[in-house]
């Protein structure tokens, strides 16, 4: 506790007595000094609450005005589909071809929505609105608008076309969000391998673009994420593609089938350069999927990879190939052919008889099922599904699109011995035609085993071996026998060499049984044969030819030609170049020692 000096201290007063001098100026003196003392004090006071009041006044009005630039910088908050609190990514990263040709974009467009209260004229906001869009009713929106709604969804994207017509109706409670939507710049092209998307989480101001099938889907964390540094490039070629379908639909047409699918296959690197299937669909405008029906009668269905089909005497080619690989056979080796050959009370016969018996050489070229069989019945049943199964011919294919994964081949209930004898031949077994291009891809390539893959490759895939390269150099003679000599003379393109095998199988009747008018087709085809790149598998579902006396219905009359097409206008552009054949592989000589 501070003590206040005295006005008149005692010992001043007594020394300036002494001195003469007037007592009374020192009580005037500290007088003067406690009343500065006290204004100072009170000043300080004062400038402290002064700076205090100023602090507030700042720090309220600094809220205030960053609260009016986020207001005046954003859209207004509007109801959401997304969770509050969500975080709704917008990026999207790009899908190209093997040569960086754009597949999949993302394309900067708005959201249409509506603020009813705030509609100046709504019978005139209606009638335009159904004039821009004419699958909008003018009377519906008109309801909408007159009703109690503060807030309503219009349209999900716009054109730049139809946002100009809609800002020149000039009403105010018309709004546009900003969206960003996928385009697909080459339409249909690839529909099936792309596959599409649409929006997930979405507000007024965004929209989340999530993949809904094909590629879109199976990679879709990797093309939203945000650290993704790069396009995600496929292994198609665009132009291949492209040529491909085209020449597909042609042929669908001439023949009038009523599907089909191509897959143009890498036969070391197992990259899927062409994958079509036919009716297809534009991704830009992807149909809604089929609530009754059929699935396999929907554009969107993938016959390529979710189409699981018996494909018939193409199935051929394992048996052949499993009996060389084991010793049990050899190209020269007669086969006992004659029929009907009878197991369990069923009959397997030839479509067309070639005598009694038949080399192993020409039980393949001529397609012979009986001897296929006979061959079966050596090999047995347990070795039979174990190459099969080490060929990848009995699990779905390991494809990089969603849909795959449910692709299951359908595989005889009980494996026994008719079961064999029917699987030798493609029946009694379905797998998908994508299984099928890398089960040959592995038997042509040398013997070793090759995976299906949609991603660009830099070098060949080193799988285990299959068969040896003599037992894969016979096959490959014997396939390019198919085209000189057997029933794939249609097949032959100069220059390229085409070998392969034709499989014409009888479509199942949902009540069980097969049509007899009814078929699906496959050539399974390789190119160059003496050292192939490619495999092609192409397959057509009930195509006619009609150009003779009577419809032909078989794989060499309708698969084939397109198949030669395809190879004839796709080769070029893959670079390879017409050359001549090289003399015969001494193949069989070799395998027959």
């Amino acid at each position: 506790m501070s003590l206040r000096t005295p006005l008149r201290p005692l010992a001043r007063v007594l020394d300036a007595r002494a001195k003469g001098e007037n007592p009374d100026a020192i009580e005037r003196e500290n007088l003067r000094l406690r009343h500065e003392a006290g204004r100072d004090k009170l000043r300080q006071r004062a400038e402290s609450r002064l700076l205090l009041m100023s602090l507030v006044f700042l720090l309220a009005f600094g809220a205030v005005g960053a609260r009016m630039a986020a207001l005046a910088t954003t859209e207004a908050e509007e109801p959401r589909v997304a969770s509050s609190g969500a975080v709704i990514h917008t990026t999207r990263a790009d899908i190209v071809d093997r040569q960086g040709r754009v597949l999949a974009t993302n394309f900067a467009t708005n959201a249409l929505y509506a603020h009813p209260h705030e509609i100046v004229d709504a019978r005139a906001a209606a009638d335009g609105l159904a004039e821009i869009f004419p699958e909008m009713d003018a009377d519906t929106l008109h309801q909408r608008f007159t009703s109690e709604r503060r807030f309503l969804w219009l349209r999900r994207y716009l054109s730049p076309e139809q946002e100009q017509a809609v800002h020149d109706l000039g009403e105010p409670g018309l709004l546009f969000g900003p969206r960003e939507m996928r385009l697909y710049p080459n339409g249909a092209i690839a529909a099936h391998v792309l596959g599409g998307a649409g929006f997930g989480q979405e507000a007024v101001n965004a929209a989340e673009v999530i993949g809904i099938a094909g590629v879109e889907a199976q990679f879709d964390a990797a093309l939203r994420d945000p650290g993704q540094t790069g396009p995600l490039m496929l292994a198609l070629d665009l132009t291949v593609q492209a040529t491909v379908e085209e020449v597909l639909a042609g042929g669908m047409a001439l023949l009038n089938a009523q599907g089909a699918s191509a897959v143009m296959m890498d036969a070391h690197t197992g990259e899927i350069v062409a994958l079509a299937s036919l009716p297809d669909f534009d991704p830009n405008n992807r149909p809604r999927p089929a609530l009754e029906g059929d699935p396999a009668d929907s554009p969107l269905f993938n016959r390529a990879v979710q189409g699981v089909y018996e494909l018939g005497s193409v199935f051929k080619a394992f048996t052949v190939a499993q009996g060389l690989e084991l010793g049990l056979f050899h190209p020269g080796d007669m086969i006992d052919t004659r029929g009907p050959l009878r197991m369990a009370g069923f009959s397997i016969r030839d479509y067309r008889s070639h005598g009694p018996s038949q080399s192993v050489h020409d039980v393949f070229i001529h397609s012979s099922n009986i001897g296929t069989a006979r061959m079966a019945q050596v090999i047995g049943a347990e070795r039979q599904r174990a190459f099969l199964e080490q060929l990848g011919l009995l699990v779905p294919a390991p494809v990089e699109v969603i849909e795959a994964a449910n692709a299951r081949p359908l595989l005889p209930p009980r494996w026994g011995d008719l079961a064999t004898m029917t699987v030798s031949y493609g029946h009694g077994i379905s797998t998908s035609p994508v299984s099928l291009a890398a089960a040959y891809a592995s038997l042509v390539n040398g013997g070793t085993l090759v995976r299906p893959t949609l991603l660009r490759q830099d070098a060949p895939q080193q799988g285990e071996r299959v068969i040896s390269e003599e037992t894969s150099a016979a096959l490959r003679a014997m396939m390019r026998a198919v085209v000189t000599e057997g029933t794939a003379s249609f097949g032959e393109v100069a220059g390229y060499a085409v070998g392969g095998k034709t499989g014409t199988a009888d479509m199942p009747r949902p009540t069980g049984g097969y049509y007899e008018d009814r078929n699906l087709v496959t050539f399974a085809a390789a190119f160059p044969m003496h050292d192939p790149r490619y495999v092609l598998i192409t397959t057509l579902q009930e195509p006619v030819e009609t150009s003779g006396s009577e419809p032909r219905r078989t794989a060499g009359w309708t698969a084939v030609p397109v198949a030669a097409e395809i190879i004839r206008r796709t080769a070029p552009l893959m670079g390879l170049r017409p050359e001549i054949e090289p003399g015969a592989i001494d193949a069989l000589s070799s395998a027959s020692r």
